[in-house]
């Protein structure tokens, strides 16, 4: 967790980057779209994990 995280979470916004501005200006807008969006879901899908990681966590300090 931590900094990989933020590494990670950048790598991917560059990639989606990267692919949104090929694919806009060979005038695929709709899977530049697509491409930000599944983007953003796989960054979603990784805080979510490490939301959930740090939940357990502290339910298992608190023995919840």
């Amino acid at each position: 967790m931590g900094i990989d995280l933020i590494f990670k979470i950048a790598a991917i916004g560059i990639l989606v980057s990267v692919l949104n501005q090929l694919l806009v200006r060979s005038g695929r807008e709709e899977q530049a779209m697509l491409t930000t969006l599944a983007g953003l879901i796989v960054v979603l899908l990784m805080v979510i994990q490490e939301i959930s990681n740090l939940f357990d966590t502290v339910k298992t300090m608190f023995r919840l």
